[in-house]
């Protein structure tokens, strides 16, 4: 017996096939020919609906097989030959239409609208003074290692570094395919317990850091208005104060209205530095307005484990015993695989599996 797709994520997908119809429709009208604004957004939303309306086709078209090929198979008069082949058939179309259940249910339950977005990750430094900022530099060559296997591309926008090759924070984009899918899962306190290379008498310590990720935004997500910006320009600086550019490259933006407020100074050209505030600051902007908007509607949400708590525990990294530890789905997975190599994989796989299980009992 194939799985069959809950009736209220079916009820969705309607919606959704009938909404790419219609947008197809305002964009291929003259009234919005014209436009350029309302054509790349109605673009953009559609191309976030693209998937989910394909794979709902395919899905419908499986159904109408299905039934046509048990017809077949339970027909007597129909050739022996024939009916072999339907049973055979079957079988496949099953298999596929189990797939396809999985996923549609991802696309409707686990997925949002940021989930096939690019990412800004922020990575700082808590309780554990310099073996925190060293378990941040860790956690930085983890993504850095996760995000060359799937081929995103990785852009550091700013960071702090320490005397021992450490980080008090770095912030960096994550560019590719389901970065925020994948990614979102990432947001939280990570623990780490180990022996310090400067401790003498081998006493384990335990460090922590935080990791927010927020989708990164574009322009048609957020209007920024230039008048509610305040730009200061300053000298960056290196580990411990260390003058590292005699140029006021280095960049301060704040949103006035908010009061979020943005530095970058990695880049030599205070050009590029201001690029890439801007770039932040549109994310966070998009990120606090959609923590808003979500906490709205947390009762409809309320057992997604990707939810984005950035005080919530998720995971322990266990030296001693070379074990991983995730918190949410009690899980534990092998260090040198996940932290070393940078394969996250497996981690999150069940961690989708776990969110797609818990919004299923919440319909």
């Amino acid at each position: 017996m194939s799985k069959v797709l809950p009736p209220l994520v079916e009820q969705k997908l309607h919606h959704f096939a009938h909404r790419a119809r219609e947008l197809e429709q305002l964009m291929s009208s003259p009234e919005i020919a014209s436009d350029s604004q309302a054509i790349l957004a109605h673009g953009k939303e559609l191309g976030t609906l693209h998937r989910p309306v394909t794979l709902y086709g395919e899905y419908k078209k499986s159904v109408e097989a299905i039934a046509e090929n048990e017809s077949i198979a339970k027909d007597s008069s129909e050739d022996p030959e024939l009916r072999e082949l339907a049973k055979e058939e079957l079988k496949e179309l099953e298999t596929k239409i189990d797939d396809l259940v999985d996923n549609l249910i991802d696309l409707v339950l686990v997925d949002d609208k940021n989930a096939s977005k690019n990412v800004i990750v922020e990575i700082r430094a808590g309780t554990g003074g310099d073996e925190a900022a060293l378990f941040v530099a860790d956690l930085f060559r983890m993504y850095s290692r996760f995000a060359d296997k799937n081929g995103w591309r990785v852009d550091v926008l700013n960071s702090s570094p320490t005397a021992l090759k450490g980080f008090k924070e770095i912030m960096f984009s994550l560019a590719g395919d389901s970065v925020g899918r994948d990614m979102r899962y990432e947001m939280g306190g990570h623990r780490v317990q180990r022996v310090p290379e400067t401790e003498s008498q081998g006493r384990i310590h335990t460090s922590a850091v935080t990791v927010a990720v927020m989708p990164e935004a574009e322009e048609v997500d957020v209007d920024v208005n230039d008048n509610d910006i305040e730009i200061d320009y300053f000298r960056a600086s290196g580990p411990g104060g260390q003058k590292v550019n005699k140029t006021s490259s280095a960049v301060r933006m704040k949103h006035i209205p908010t009061g979020l407020v943005v530095s970058i100074q990695d880049e030599s050209s205070q050009h590029k530095n201001r690029a890439k505030a801007m770039k932040v600051l549109r994310s966070r902007l998009y990120d606090l307005y959609e923590r808003e908007r979500a906490s709205k509607e947390r009762d409809l949400r309320r057992g997604q484990i990707g939810s984005g708590d950035r005080n919530q525990r998720i995971r322990t990294y266990n030296f001693p015993q070379n074990r991983v530890t995730d918190h949410r789905i009690s899980e534990n997975f092998n260090l040198d695989k996940v932290l070393i190599e940078g394969d996250l994989s497996k981690v999150l796989e069940i961690l989708r599996g776990h969110d797609r299980e818990e919004q299923l009992k919440n319909l």
